[in-house]
């Protein structure tokens, strides 16, 4: 297994194609790529509907992923505002890779994906956001694959319906997701970091419906979020006010919680008539929240604390990795370029890094499927261990 990444910045149409090209067959030693993963800007040119077609002409035999990117990553740089164009490439040995594109009959999706369950397949799912359920999607493909890794991110770029690009093969859609399942000689593993820290005490839902909370261990929500709130540091204080998420633990009867056991989701408002909490998830009483905070150093925090944990878990390196990151990070949060991928460089070296700036990021919390925001959701490649 080999893989290499490369990416181009401000060169014309023609040149970044050339470049990216150059730099994966070099790197590559002439091995020919079985996998190549694409992400360009929009501003890289007027139409992008050539684009999977003349990267195959030059790396010809290749099965072609990739979309649409408001940022772009690659060879472990982030590029954003600007045209760029990524593209990772994989030498695979005894693995198969099964592209797909996904239209809006659902009925059609078990022959157009054509994978056994049984197969532990792995996949990579790239959603278009303005005509695809992303949420109803990965539900689909848990219920349809429970054992297998799914990892990826909604494309962006684009603020209206028909203008974000789906590659696959030689083909641009603008609508629907495409994927790639991988099978055999190669596993993924993931780190989904969601950028946040628990503040208060977990507590349990005692009163809800469906996505809004009405008490929480007894008492009316809107009371414990003013009797927390005068807990807080000042700092903390400032950011309730326009950074606080509820995290939801995700494994019945756990005791103890740490980093990887909430699923963060976002708080819409509050009921003004009966004081309840409106939570960007279906919840149901008796199950153990903790409110939780994001800014910059957190978020940093987070990310150090989840690779350290892999990386220290089996001590395995991955041969290549891509990286799926929210919009809402990079150069808006940290106020520099290369954060994130400059942290995974700490961890993991110069392992090949691609990846692109997501509309929401695909990665999976305690064995179940979701879509995030402002998380880096990471997919790790390596050779198969059994």
């Amino acid at each position: 297994m080999k893989w290499a990444s490369r990416i181009a910045v401000g060169r014309s149409y023609d040149e970044a194609v050339d470049e990216v090209c150059d730099g994966l067959a070099d790197a590559l030693g002439g091995d020919a790529p079985d996998l190549l993963v694409v992400f360009a800007a929009p501003m890289l040119a007027p139409d992008l509907s050539e684009l999977p077609a003349r990267l195959l002409a030059r790396l010809p035999g290749a099965t072609l992923v990739g979309c649409t990117g408001g940022g772009v990553i690659g060879d472990g740089r982030e590029v954003e505002g600007a045209a760029a164009l990524s593209v990772t490439a994989a030498v695979l040995p005894d693995v198969r890779v099964k592209p797909f594109h996904l239209g809006s009959d659902r009925d059609d999706w078990p022959a157009r994906i054509a994978v056994d369950p049984d197969d532990r397949s792995s996949f990579v799912l790239l959603p278009e956001p303005f005509s695809c359920d992303s949420q109803a999607l990965l539900s689909w493909f848990d219920a349809a694959y429970p054992d297998s890794v799914k990892v990826g991110g909604i494309a962006s770029g684009a603020r209206q319906p028909g203008a974000n690009a789906l590659f696959l093969g030689e083909r641009s859609f603008q609508s629907g997701a495409v994927g790639i399942a991988l099978r055999g000689n190669i596993e993924v593993d993931t780190v989904v970091a969601q950028g946040c820290r628990p503040i208060g005490a977990p507590m349990f839902v005692t009163k809800s419906r469906r996505n809004v909370v009405l008490q929480l261990d007894g008492h009316p929500a809107v009371e414990v979020l003013q009797t927390l709130y005068a807990t807080l540091p000042p700092k903390d204080q400032d950011l309730f006010r326009h950074s606080l998420f509820l995290g939801v633990v995700m494994r019945d009867h756990q005791q103890q919680y740490g980093h990887g056991d909430f699923l963060i989701r976002n708080l819409a408002g509050i009921e003004p008539e009966s004081g309840a909490l409106v939570v960007g998830a279906v919840l149901r009483d008796g199950q153990v929240v903790q409110f939780h905070l994001r800014d910059a150093q957190t978020s940093a925090d987070d990310l150090q604390t989840l690779l350290r944990q892999r990386r220290d878990g089996d001590g395995a390196r991955p041969e290549g990795a891509l990286m799926f990151s929210c919009l809402g990070r990079g150069m808006h949060l940290y106020d520099r370029a290369d954060h994130d991928t400059d942290m995974f460089r700490e961890f993991y070296g110069a392992v090949p890094l691609g990846g692109f700036f997501c509309n929401g990021e695909i990665g999976p919390v305690q064995g179940k499927t979701f879509l995030h925001g402002y998380t880096s959701s990471f997919g790790l490649f390596f050779p198969r261990s059994d």
